[in-house]
């Protein structure tokens, strides 16, 4: 069993925040092809993360989370 990262916890903390994905995007410059990877859970650059971290002024865990994933790699 592996792990994938999740941002739902992004999702909740640019509420708590009032903003938005557009805001992201437009102020910390992050490509639309880097949120449509967020979107479908995969993974991003560590420095990106940082990025959001900052900019939103809160720990990681706000932000990403990593979850079971079902693939299981027997041999």
């Amino acid at each position: 069993m592996g792990l994938k990262p999740s941002y739902k916890p992004l999702e909740i903390t640019l509420i708590k925040r009032d903003r938005t994905k557009t805001d992201l995007k437009r102020d910390l410059k992050i490509s639309p092809a880097t949120l449509a990877k967020m979107s479908k859970g995969e993974n991003v650059a560590l420095s990106v993360i940082m990025s959001i971290c900052e900019y939103l002024d809160c720990p990681i865990e706000e932000v990403v989370e990593f979850i079971p994933t079902e693939q299981n790699h027997q041999q």
